[in-house]
């Protein structure tokens, strides 16, 4: 899905001069407040950024109580939305961790809505993933700003996730080389770790660029995928529109250090959203039996790993390090845990 990015070095490079690095969120807390589970709260805001002429709508979900939390930051694929990373998000807020999502204009289900399927094919593109890293960096900011506002929030403590074209902007902003350079660097230091839910690259990439693309990438990394995570822009006959397995290079570019993948037999693109499958399942392949049937497993594997791997990596919890040094309990014999 980033073959246009990888592909367009010199209009990477031109977006990223050209962008103005600036901004102030307005409309802090519009729309609905609900309890969806467990007392978590939920907030709909809308934060415009001045300078890039930019608004973005977000979703904040915090815990229930009164007490400081840290927080993950969620990015939604191609055509997706503050609805993408519910399910791990609810999930999360019950174990004492708020999420903010994130929805990118240009990339997401206004996009789709309003112009179809082959403008969202043509957005998986360079200067949409320079807008979606500014995007974290703007939110970021603004978090720093309004402490006042959102006391609850523990910004020494910030995680970035994302799915698919999310996973991209989650590497882009950990570290990710890029040809070419980048002048302004999308890179921030203010997270202390990553998750990246159907991660991948570039279609071809040798496995020299691919270490060479994850070098600076030094902070905690969980990758999350599985056989049949396929790529669904993919040509129809292409390995990557039948499988996964193009998704595990990842892992196996990254450094060794604080790395972890979860691997699921039968778990497909949309396995990975954290949403209702709906809509979104139809920029996929077809629907595979075997994946409807293992889909609660799946779920209960994903919210476990993960939420265990925020709780190491944000709150220093020894015994969710305890329980991912090891094999999570329900792993069927396809399925595969990899630490390095």
């Amino acid at each position: 899905m980033l073959r246009p990015m990888l592909n367009r070095r010199h209009t990477l490079l031109a977006a990223l001069l050209a962008i103005p690095l600036t901004g102030r969120a307005e409309g802090l807390l519009r729309g609905r407040r609900s309890t969806p589970s467990a007392g978590a709260q939920d907030s709909d805001l809308r934060w415009a950024d001045r300078s890039r002429q930019r608004t973005l709508p977000l979703r904040l979900r915090l815990p229930a109580g009164d007490g400081l939390v840290p927080l993950v930051l969620f990015s939604h694929g191609l055509g997706g939305s503050v609805e993408a990373g519910t399910v791990w998000a609810q999930a999360w807020a019950e174990a004492g961790i708020a999420t903010l999502h994130l929805q990118h204009p240009g990339s997401d289900t206004e996009l789709l809505r309003s112009e179809g399927l082959s403008a969202l094919r043509r957005a998986a593109n360079g200067e949409q993933l320079v807008q979606r890293a500014l995007d974290v960096r703007f939110v970021l900011d603004e978090l720093q700003r309004l402490t006042n506002e959102l006391p609850r929030l523990r910004l020494d403590a910030v995680g970035l996730a994302g799915h698919s074209f999310g996973a991209h902007t989650t590497f882009a902003v950990a570290g990710q080389n890029f040809p070419g350079g980048s002048p302004v660097p999308l890179v921030d230091p203010r997270l202390r770790a990553f998750a990246a839910f159907s991660p991948s690259l570039a279609a071809g990439t040798r496995q020299a660029a691919l270490q060479g693309a994850f070098a600076g990438i030094t902070r905690p990394v969980l990758c999350l995928t599985g056989s049949l995570d396929a790529d669904p822009f993919a040509p129809d006959d292409s390995e990557r529109r039948r499988s996964g397995l193009h998704r595990r290079e990842v892992y196996d570019g990254l450094p060794t250090g604080h790395k972890a993948e979860l691997w699921l037999d039968a778990a497909d693109h949309m396995s990975f959203s954290g949403q209702d499958r709906g809509r979104m399942g139809r920029l996929g392949r077809p629907r595979d039996p075997a994946t409807d049937q293992q889909r609660p497993r799946h779920q209960a594997l994903i919210t476990a790993v993960s939420t265990d791997w925020w709780r190491a990596q944000l709150l220093g919890d020894a015994t969710a390090s305890q329980r991912l040094a090891q094999v999570p309990q329900g792993l069927g014999p396809q399925d595969q845990w990899r630490t390095a």
